[in-house]
């Protein structure tokens, strides 16, 4: 299994493809790890080099309890592969790292595409009544340190969405999504201290100036809905797709439809 060392880690990666290709890094979500990428890595890679890892407190990277920098994981691992440029794609949590990463490190970021992602340090949302009730049940499952319950409800709210009930949703969607973020719960009582970028992107991601990809699940929460109208109308070369029939993980959802839109903008942009 391939592993970096880094200050503090080790992460796991991997890669796939030629070396010599234009390179992606895929970035995975905060409720799955890098298999939610699995149903595009064959795909992407007969024409890219596609690179991949669980960041910290994710998947089968191991951390200590110290402080980093999720954007410092993601160069170092760059560069340990020799890979000067990177088109970037991060979904939730991956990608608001990506954006970050695109502002602090533009000469390493050939591309963006976020799936209903934000820029840190973007102001909370008033949400609906149902979006409370939801994230209210998170807070309970936390304080009960009830890890296993707490990665379904992430799920619940996340994946399924707050308009929609899991009945609504395809069973293999559903219990393929449940089983990416249960895989998390070995990390619960990890405490590695992320340090933010400074200041946020928030008002900085007008100088991201390279092809940006900005996708929604149509069915995402209130706050990632916001996101996407604000990403779109402040990065300089955005372009935008909503996908329908979705909630936060359209990649993992509608997997073939991500990949097309995805390819086809990769092609588009030369990259």
């Amino acid at each position: 299994m391939p592993r970096l060392d880094v200050p503090g880690a080790s992460l796991y990666y991997e890669t796939e493809g030629d070396p010599d290709s234009p390179a992606l890094l895929l970035i995975h979500a905060g409720i799955a790890t890098l298999r939610m990428w699995d149903p595009q890595v064959a795909a992407l890679a007969s024409h890219h080099y596609v690179i991949r890892f669980d960041t910290r407190g994710f998947g089968q990277t191991t951390t200590e309890n110290v402080e980093f920098s999720n954007r410092a994981d993601a160069t170092a691992l760059l560069d340990h592969l020799g890979v000067a440029r990177a088109t970037l794609i991060g979904c939730s949590r991956g990608g608001t790292i990506a954006i970050d990463l695109a502002v602090e490190s533009p000469e390493r970021v050939a591309g963006l595409v976020a799936i209903g992602s934000g820029p840190s340090g973007f102001p909370e949302m008033e949400l609906t009544e149902r979006e409370d009730a939801l994230f209210d049940k998170l807070d309970e499952a936390f304080t009960a340190r009830q890890w296993p319950r707490l990665a379904r409800l992430e799920v619940t709210l996340w994946a399924v969405g707050p308009t929609r009930k899991a009945a609504d949703v395809d069973p293999a969607f559903l219990n393929l999504a449940q089983e990416l973020n249960l895989r998390n719960v070995i990390h619960a009582t990890e405490n590695p201290i992320s340090l933010p970028l400074e200041p946020p992107a928030l008002d900085r991601v007008s100088d991201i100036d390279v092809p940006a990809l900005i996708t929604v699940g149509e069915l995402d929460v209130t706050s990632s809905l916001a996101h996407y109208e604000f990403l779109l109308e402040m990065l300089p070369q955005a372009s935008g797709c909503t996908f329908r029939d979705t909630a936060h993980l359209p990649s993992v959802e509608h997997p073939l439809e991500f990949q097309r839109v995805l390819i086809s903008w990769l092609a588009t942009n030369n990259l």
